[in-house]
């Protein structure tokens, strides 16, 4: 029996969706591989986890359990054992790291796993770090000649000059450059907004972006790879009523707790702009070096598909979007995760 590590929770804002992805991975999981939750709380304790995390909370937490670590011992790799005691609880054959946001999915964990010399699932440190930072990821893609909004970065408590608000026009959108699920996130339609809405994103991160609004199609592109190395595109997902949310746009209310938006997979476009947007977003995943997994997102304008961000752990929900393009395109969620696993396992990072 193959054992698979699923970690969990998280010190990051997204902690609760984490635990919410990972208590549907978890049910998925194929007959074949022995599941071992671990839990990480908000503090940052690895804990011995469950296999339904989310059970009977919209916004699940990981609560204060048994302590237990990864050796980094090479001559003990993948041993899982009880902190307190120091005896070994079992192996560890391959690590599913179901975390969204920092110090999880922003490359402080892959290093960690690197260090183990256990494979695990997901792109690898650079992969992982330049995801999380939005900053590079546009830079990264630009030099593959992907198209990207145009853009401002704000350093510590800097505002806009009156060329960098020319050059933007209204309305814009004021993110953390790292973070996800779209916390901090606020789109401003007056300059008069943008301080409040700078303090918003400055709680999650020390650098903020400042985007030009892209009008067209929100789409959702999931990129695979296979164990044989190649690299497969899902059909589109075509988001739809994102700006009948609450938000105005496709937010984390809109994410995780309403039921307003929904989704068009296959997305109705040509089947020349489907083979553009999916050859972007292979082109994107290899651009930032990813392995194993990513969606990509764009919005389709009228000029054309520009890149929105790349997801290097996308939310694996029961409505996220990447177990559902992947079951359009004919692969279902537990075949799906034994992909994952058994190219994590042969390329073993």
């Amino acid at each position: 029996m193959i054992h698979i590590a699923v970690l969990y929770g998280g010190m990051s804002t997204e902690h609760s969706i984490s635990c919410t992805s990972a208590d549907s991975v978890m049910s998925h999981m194929p007959a074949e591989y022995e599941v071992v939750p671990i839990g990480i709380t908000q503090e940052g304790v690895w804990v011995e986890g469950v296999a339904n995390p989310a059970k009977g909370a919209e916004l699940p937490v990981v609560k204060p359990g048994r302590e237990v670590a990864l050796s980094l011992n090479p001559q003990r790799k993948g041993l899982l054992y009880d902190v307190t005691s120091g005896e070994p609880i079992t192996t560890i054959d391959a690590v599913f790291p179901v975390l969204h946001g920092k110090y999880g999915e922003d490359g402080t964990v892959q290093g960690l796993l690197e260090m183990a010399g256990v494979p695990y699932v997901g792109p690898g440190v650079l992969a992982s770090a330049c995801g999380m930072d939005k900053e590079y990821t546009k830079k990264l893609v630009v030099a593959a000649g992907i198209p990207v909004t145009r853009e401002v970065i704000l350093d510590g408590a800097r505002e806009l000059t009156e060329a960098e608000r020319s050059h933007l026009g209204l309305p814009v959108f004021v993110k953390p450059a790292n973070g996800g699920s779209s916390i901090g996130v606020s789109k401003v339609t007056s300059w008069e907004a943008l301080p409040a809405a700078v303090s918003l994103a400055l709680e999650s991160d020390g650098k903020v972006i400042v985007e030009a609004e892209l009008v067209g199609d929100e789409v959702e592109v999931g990129v695979l790879e296979r164990p044989d190395g190649t690299i497969a595109a899902s059909v589109p997902a075509k988001l739809n009523g994102t700006e009948d949310s609450a938000e105005g746009f496709y937010g984390f209310e809109a994410k995780y707790l309403e039921e307003g938006v929904s989704a068009t997979i296959p997305a109705p476009y040509s089947e020349e702009l489907i083979a553009q947007l999916q050859e972007m977003a292979v082109t994107c995943f290899r651009a930032q070096d990813c392995k194993s997994l990513a969606r990509v997102d764009f919005f389709v304008t009228d000029n054309g598909p520009v890149l929105n961000e790349i997801n290097t752990m996308p939310g694996f929900t029961a409505i996220s979007m990447y177990p559902q393009v992947w079951a359009a395109t004919g692969v279902d969620y537990p075949e799906l995760l034994d992909t994952l696993i058994r190219t994590a396992l042969q390329l073993g990072n």
